[in-house]
């Protein structure tokens, strides 16, 4: 049987469970680029062990290809597709652990200077600005914010309605007056929509704006503002990290403002969408500014005798 005959009943069939099966799908598809038109009894151990490779140093990513192809597999082995698994018997163990990039306001504002329509373009300039002010100011996933359509965005009430997000939960997002205000203007502006969506963010053209392209925009937009790790890092500031910043951010202001911690933790869980506190735990990344309130909570705690 041919491998990517193999692979799309594979797919089709956790699609049909119920699975999102979204980078899995992506995983597999480049699969059977890289292998090329071959059948299943074809694909060689060292072949594999190439894909799975990659060019670098082993990062997570390999162990979520290596973990896709052993469900694929397993698939095809008990079906008689296969009769035997090219795949390594284990996952390398992933050495260095990946730290989120922080991004400090005066590097968040020369990102939006940067935006021109030179760099967006398939979309506009309005609709990048706004975007990422939504990504910082809500914390919102990229995914979750492309999804949105008409009818979640109230700007009047201030409230966006998160439909189905990770782990197929759906949230209430309240946001500020200022982004509200923000997004009624974009909702006045931006151009028309095509009849077949109601999507709220859209392309030059009224089409649904692509993950892929906004992905590749903030890239230009990065180098031109000059935002980079001087870390030694492997990855340089992602999309995603304005995520984890609208978390930090919202942790030291809470330090400011003399929050109670556990409410704002519970509360700022509930906001991202996390199952558990232990996710959130995982978009607060120690720095400087936020070691310095907390060292400064702290130390009030001591000498006065309050947690405040």
């Amino acid at each position: 049987m041919k491998l990517v005959q193999t692979v799309t009943q594979y797919i089709t069939l956790k699609q049909s469970l119920g699975f999102r099966f979204q980078s899995e799908r992506i995983i597999l598809k480049t699969f059977c680029r890289t292998m090329g038109k071959i059948r299943m009894d074809q694909v060689k151990p060292v072949a594999v062990r190439a894909f799975l490779d990659g060019h670098g140093p082993v990062t997570r990513h390999w162990s979520r290809k290596w973990e896709t192809l052993r469900g694929f597999y397993g698939f095809a082995l008990a079906r008689g597709w296969a009769r035997r698994s090219p795949l390594p018997a284990e996952a390398p163990k992933v050495a260095v652990v990946f730290a989120p990039y922080i991004y400090s306001l005066p590097e968040l504002q020369r990102l939006l200077q940067a935006i021109s329509p030179e760099r967006t373009r398939s979309l506009s300039p309005l609709t990048m600005r706004v975007l990422l002010l939504l990504l910082y100011g809500a914390g919102l996933r990229l995914s979750e914010a492309l999804k949105l359509e008409d009818a979640d965005v109230d700007v009047k009430d201030a409230l966006l309605q998160v439909r189905c997000s990770k782990f197929f939960k759906s949230r209430l997002v309240p946001v500020g007056p200022k982004l509200a205000g923000v997004l009624a203007d974009y909702a006045r502006q931006r151009p028309a929509g095509g009849v077949s969506h109601r999507r709220f963010f859209r392309s030059s053209t009224g089409a649904p704006v692509n993950c892929f392209t906004v992905q590749r925009v903030f890239q230009a937009l990065r180098l031109a503002a000059d935002v980079k790790r001087t870390d030694r890092s492997r990855y340089q500031p992602r999309l995603h990290d304005l995520r984890h910043t609208a978390a930090v951010h919202r942790l030291v202001a809470g330090y400011r403002d003399g929050a109670d911690l556990q409410i704002l933790l519970v509360q700022l869980s509930t906001y991202l969408g996390h199952v558990s506190l232990a996710g959130t735990q995982k978009y607060l990344t120690m720095t400087p500014e936020l070691r310095e309130q907390a060292s400064a909570r702290f130390a009030r705690y001591v000498l006065g005798g309050s947690h405040e």
